[in-house]
């Protein structure tokens, strides 16, 4: 089996690297068969959308802080336990955001599309789903849209609920609603096209983040699933996505 290694700049990955790679060789990307990224989720992150083009399926090993999307890490028997690893399928977020300066710009987000306002004040937020608008205006410090793979991340931190990697739904997520002061957030099918519009946006200035790319002083932001963009993520047998996110329920 071709394998490509690929490490984040922690020092135990560049040595786990170094070691792997003597091992089993290392193949460049393009003749890839697999590849083995090196680090925490962040990097697994960075890894998936570096190598979207290839359509190779890309295994973890948890060679940083955090690892939800990382195997345990051992150099041994990788072949095989890669020709033995369950796949789990993902799509990413597309989000196209709008500027006060009449800019527009685009980004992909494997986990989640977040809003965060900017400055002192409450961010104002109009929420359309599918060209209807369903919330009016909501009050709050941001909101956000999370895939299935990314219900566990920043969207679970602001008790939103985590999401079986099968469903065909996203979940729309207040960060620390202020009014309506119940609302919890909302489900909505994959397919949806969720719009938000920044109410006041030159008094109350919101910013909008996909994956760690940021765009700052926005006025609108459309959310959708990409479904003709797909990540192959590999898992050890019995430790699949699937699994993870049905677990991480009864912590």
């Amino acid at each position: 089996m071709k394998i490509a290694f690929l490490a984040s700049q922690a020092e135990s990955a560049e040595r786990a690297k170094e070691d792997l790679a003597r091992r089993y060789g290392n193949a460049p990307l393009a003749e890839a068969e697999a590849i083995v990224a090196l680090g925490g989720d962040g990097f697994m992150l960075h890894t998936l959308h570096g190598t979207q083009h290839l359509s190779v399926p890309v295994y973890g090993m948890n060679r940083g802080t955090v690892g939800f999307l990382m195997n345990e890490f051992s150099p041994d028997d990788l072949t095989g336990r890669l020709r033995e690893a369950e796949e789990a399928v993902i799509n990413p977020l597309s989000m196209k955001a709008g500027c006060l300066d009449s800019t527009v710009h685009e980004a992909l987000a494997i986990n989640e599309v977040s809003l965060l306002r900017e400055g002192p004040q409450a961010a104002k937020l109009r929420i359309t789903v599918d060209g209807r608008i369903r919330l009016e205006e909501l009050v709050c410090d941001g909101a956000l849209v999370a895939t299935p793979a990314g219900s566990t991340a920043y969207n679970y931190s602001a008790h939103g609920p985590i999401l079986p990697i099968g469903a065909d739904v996203l979940a729309i997520t207040a960060v620390a609603a202020f009014r309506p002061r119940r609302w919890r957030g909302a489900l909505v099918p994959k397919t949806a096209q969720v719009r938000f519009d920044v109410l006041d946006a030159e008094r109350r200035p919101v910013m909008a983040e996909g994956d760690g790319q940021a765009v700052r002083d926005v006025e609108w932001v459309e959310v959708r699933s990409e479904p003709s963009i797909v990540h192959r993520l590999l898992f050890d047998p019995g430790h699949g996505l699937e699994e993870r996110l049905i677990r991480e329920q009864f912590v």
